[in-house]
């Protein structure tokens, strides 16, 4: 199931067709050295977070998902200070504006998200889902893998169905 507003979203995707690679040992190391940057940057308190399918060691798009954690009222003060290191906002929606960079060749898809939005919440309720359901995060990464070649609609259209279903088996309603 996908709902109106997650229809809505897709329908902005491009129709490229994705790439799918096997996973980066180098991902954790070079997420650190991102988000050393921004703590040099924001200072030790701020919350970054490593995302996506790099967490899980499984195959995905070839970048390092970074959160930088915060309250929408901060992002007026954390967006100007990421951009002087990572460049400009590349998209921005209401909960998370997102910057793309490269760190050693590898992308990174960085983004400053709201701590209080629905998405956030819903997300790290899947991530923590998936590490402890070895079954359904074989079936993340076997849905990560068969999906080479898809375009980038159809990628994020069974992505969201497969993150919809789990939330559903954590309880949560969609």
């Amino acid at each position: 199931m996908i709902t109106p507003e997650q229809e809505a979203w897709i329908n902005t995707l491009s129709d490229r067709t994705i790439s799918i690679f096997p996973y980066d040992p180098k991902a954790e190391e070079l997420f650190k050295v991102v988000s050393d940057k921004i703590h040099d940057l924001l200072g030790e308190d701020v919350l970054v977070e490593h995302s996506g399918s790099t967490i899980f060691g499984i195959a995905g798009q070839d970048e390092i998902d970074v959160a930088v954690v915060a309250s929408k009222a901060q992002f007026a003060d954390y967006i100007p200070k990421l951009e002087t290191i990572f460049g400009p906002v590349r998209s921005s929606y209401p909960d998370r504006a997102r910057f793309e960079v490269k760190e050693a060749g590898k992308k990174i898809d960085l983004k400053i998200v709201d701590v209080d939005h629905p998405n956030y919440r819903e997300g790290k309720i899947f991530e923590d889902y998936l590490k402890t359901h070895p079954a359904d995060l074989e079936y993340y990464k076997v849905f990560k893998e068969e999906s080479d070649g898809l375009t980038l609609k159809e990628y994020y259209r069974r992505k969201i169905e497969f993150t919809n279903e789990i939330l559903a088996k954590a309880g949560v309603q969609i």
